[in-house]
């Protein structure tokens, strides 16, 4: 077994505990990017699913900046990460620049510091649910055995959605998507808070969110309610 093996073996058993512990769409996504930049030779990873109604949002991204430029490809309707999710084909970016197509989402992904994109898709058959975005500072895309890794990650992501709803009857399905809307929605308000008591940027404000939430093993999103509607207070999140 190769190195590459053995450290896509090592992160999909993390995935799998993510799952084992209980499902749950915002860790599941969030451990997915979090695993993805630490394997692969990537500076940020996010990640875009279809909700109940057909629409793309935002689930998870690693960086704040990031969740921003995955928002601005959904309200624009364009970008390498859209083209995936409809083509359920990998789309490689080795240089935006390069790249005229989407015009304003090129601009704003020069203006983050990124310059290369590969943007792969999460679909089993003609059942697609969004895609796995990984971004870099350099003018490059991953070469072949880092595709395979990354591919990997985004069909085991594409397997637990698809493996859950098989478990559910459709309402509960709904419900739980919707709920899954709802936690990122109090996650950011979590952040927010955060940052304005402390003075720390969005993403330390979530690291500081995720790391309390880890340390009392806690569900982030459980966390992030008590947080916004103050049962846990802000310095207890801070002095962690």
């Amino acid at each position: 077994m190769t190195r590459e093996d053995v450290a896509l073996t090592s992160a999909l058993v993390g995935l799998v505990d993510t799952l084992v512990a209980g499902y749950d769409v915002v860790e599941l996504t969030q451990q997915l990017v979090e695993t993805a930049v630490d394997l692969l030779p990537v500076d940020a990873a996010g990640l875009l699913l279809v909700d109940t109604t057909g629409e793309l949002r935002v689930f998870a991204s690693t960086s704040e900046e990031l969740r921003l430029l995955e928002l601005l490809q959904i309200q624009s309707a364009a970008g390498p990460c859209l083209d995936a999710f409809r083509s359920g084909e990998q789309v490689l970016v080795r240089d935006i620049t390069r790249a005229s197509q989407w015009p304003t989402f090129g601009s704003r992904m020069l203006s983050y510091g990124f310059h290369g994109v590969c943007a792969l898709p999460l679909h089993l058959r003609d059942e697609r649910l969004g895609a796995l975005n990984l971004f870099t500072e350099s003018a490059s895309t991953l070469a072949p055995g880092d595709l395979r890794i990354g591919q990997a990650l985004a069909d085991f992501a594409t397997i637990g959605i698809l493996h859950a709803r098989m478990l559910a009857d459709s309402v509960a399905v709904t419900e739980q998507l919707a709920a899954a809307l709802n936690s990122r929605v109090v996650i950011e308000q979590a952040k927010g808070m955060i940052a304005e008591r402390s003075g720390l940027d969005m993403n330390a404000a979530f690291l500081a969110l995720r790391q309390y939430a880890r340390d009392g093993n806690h569900r982030l999103a459980a966390i992030a309610a008590a947080v916004v509607d103050r049962s846990v207070a802000l310095d207890a999140v801070l002095n962690d």
